[in-house]
């Protein structure tokens, strides 16, 4: 792996990491978590070996620099960071992949400069950007898909106090199985990593009122001519296979991949079948 330092336009300090190899240019992958660091990507599942790809540390998590002025936190303020990476690899179009929150800016992104994007993977993307949400009862549905495991009771109950704000540390460390397919070694191993990687002050921003503009969005994108996939785990409780596909319907070559058995972090719970739908679809 090697790793790239540029400056993003108010002059923050930002980090990029490189993998794979090829004459490709390399697919620029901007991370979830909101604002953890790229490293939990890993090699996406073994993406690598299809493409190279170039992990964007955002700005104030892993090899990037905090910034002057914390309300840059905000997703929408990040875009240009984007822009600024497109530039540092002196790429004219480029193919983008962001998963969950990173979804979110890889949209926003697209919104801003269409002509940019070549091929878009949103990866279980979060929907906030285009201002769709799925409701608490289905959310219930699809965890009771896992009724049964020995960790479910606890994880269910610790959604109750998701859903209503009140969550505290313990109760999102008892409901961490339901971001994975499997809660096996490999997935606590991931997870634990989790506290770590992730800024939580810039997490809380990420989000803030004005970082996103649904009806806006949602119109603009029926003018990006990229080719879309959207990938979803049959699993995830935070974008359901439907929402996903209406996601994708925004767009006008926007289609739809479920992973069975997958959850939230689907190139961990059958890094082959992601590999492949990921990877085929940036070949």
């Amino acid at each position: 792996m090697a790793s790239h330092g540029f400056a993003a336009p108010d002059g923050t300090a930002l980090a990029v990491h490189l993998s794979g190899s090829g004459a490709e240019p390399p697919v620029v992958c901007l991370p979830g978590g909101p604002m953890r660091a790229g490293a939990y990507l890993g090699d996406l599942g073994g993406l690598s070996a299809y493409r190279r790809t170039a992990v964007l540390d955002l700005r104030g998590t892993g090899d990037s620099a905090e910034p002057v002025d914390p309300g840059t936190y905000r997703c929408d303020r990040q875009v240009e960071d984007v822009e600024a990476l497109r530039k540092h690899l002196g790429l004219d179009r480029f193919d983008l992949l962001g998963h969950s929150a990173g979804a979110s800016l890889a949209v926003r992104y697209a919104e801003r400069y269409p002509e940019r994007v070549q091929r878009l993977a949103l990866i279980t993307p979060s929907p906030r950007a285009v201002g769709f949400e799925l409701p608490v009862a289905e959310r219930r549905r699809i965890m009771a898909r896992r009724a049964g495991a020995p960790w479910f009771e606890a994880a269910a109950a610790a959604y109750e106090s998701i859903a209503t704000r009140t969550a505290t540390r313990a109760h999102w460390a008892a409901f961490a199985p339901l971001y994975y397919g499997r809660w096996d070694d490999a997935a606590r191993r991931h997870q634990a990593t989790e506290p770590g990687q992730r800024n939580g002050a810039a997490a809380r921003l990420y989000n803030a009122p004005g970082a996103f503009e649904p009806p806006v969005t949602r119109a603009a994108l029926g003018s990006v001519t990229a080719e879309v996939l959207v990938l979803a785990g049959e699993l995830d409780w935070i974008v359901s296979p439907a929402v996903a596909a209406d996601i994708a319907a925004l767009f006008p070559h926007g289609r739809t991949v479920v992973l069975p058995g997958a959850a939230h972090y689907p190139w961990l719970d059958d890094a082959a079948a992601f590999a492949s739908a990921v990877g085929g679809f940036l070949a």
